[in-house]
């Protein structure tokens, strides 16, 4: 399963495969040798049930959560592969990418008013759906998986415009809101955690932490020696503001106007990045410098 932030465009070109083309465009006999990309934009962890029972429901941009995600795994399986043995051989020799994924769940309601001490109750559920998920596809027979962590949310540009704060204590060096980036933190070690716990489930399986948040930090860190000059906190596209977001202009709909050149900033909407920026997360995890244990044991320059 691969989620939109893990730029799978960069990492096909590093390893020169071919693009993965998405579920929802699968055509009858067409084959995926080299693999599927089962994302919907919007998409949670946790099943759309989850937040109609707290009200949060109606917001959500789509009911396509990571189950869903699996049952389209499982109705293409069989097409991928004949037979278990065929299946068994075909996925040993594959990596499953199981987000990046919680996200959503998370924006949905903050977004909605959500203090932290609540979303933290939140995030038990949120794991527990990822790995759920990691384990139903370790039982389906994969046995390499990257599972990645979450972004610093405190960094984008839809969160430092949303929860502006007028206390400079609030925020850290870089800019960034400190209790949101604390926030993923905590999500991403209570991730490895799980993890740790469901590689003694399956010692057969490799089971890849991927650091999103760290490999996102250095350009924030250090934003002109990735080249980007025009910033990691105001985005690219958008309708002005101080971090160029306008909710009743986001990027794309009436009001807003998009950057000459993307790729020198690192935010694109105020809430994904460019391609640059996943650019330099690819090639981060792909060297190995932020995945544990390391995807590759031959690492690209980035």
């Amino acid at each position: 399963m691969v989620k939109p932030s893990f730029n799978t465009q960069q990492a096909a070109e590093a390893f020169s495969l071919p693009y993965l083309p998405p579920y929802l465009a699968v055509k009858e006999g067409q084959t995926f040798q080299h693999g599927v990309n089962f994302a919907f934009a919007g998409a949670t962890a946790l099943d759309a049930e989850f937040f109609y029972e707290r009200n949060i429901g109606p917001i959500l941009w789509t009911n396509n959560s990571l189950n869903v995600q699996l049952s389209c795994f499982r109705k293409l399986k069989y097409t991928l592969c004949s037979n278990k043995q065929a299946c068994d051989d075909l996925f040993r020799k594959s990596l499953f990418v199981v987000g990046e994924i919680g996200g959503n769940d998370y924006n949905y309601a903050f977004f909605l008013g959500g203090g932290i001490k609540q979303l933290q109750a939140m995030v038990p559920y949120v794991i527990g759906a990822i790995t759920t998920a990691s384990s139903a596809l370790i039982e389906e027979g994969a046995v390499e998986l990257m599972v990645p962590g979450n972004l610093p949310i405190g960094c984008s540009a839809v969160y430092l415009t949303l929860f502006q704060s007028p206390n400079k204590a609030d925020y850290d060096r870089y800019g960034c809101l400190k209790e949101f980036n604390v926030f993923a933190m905590y999500h991403n070690y209570q991730l490895k955690q799980a993890l740790d716990t469901l590689r003694q489930k399956y010692p057969h399986a490799r089971i890849i932490y991927a650091d999103y948040y760290g490999a996102a930090m250095r350009f924030v860190h250090d934003p002109l020696r990735y080249r980007f000059y025009g910033g990691t906190l105001k985005a690219c596209c958008g309708g002005g503001g101080p971090y160029n977001f306008n909710n009743s202009a986001r990027c794309g709909h009436t009001g807003s106007e998009a950057c000459e050149n993307p790729s020198v900033y690192s935010n694109w909407d105020g809430i994904h990045l460019t391609e640059s920026a996943y650019r330099n997360i690819a090639l981060a995890l792909i060297n190995g410098s932020y995945c544990t244990p390391p995807l590759i044991s031959s690492p690209f320059r980035d």
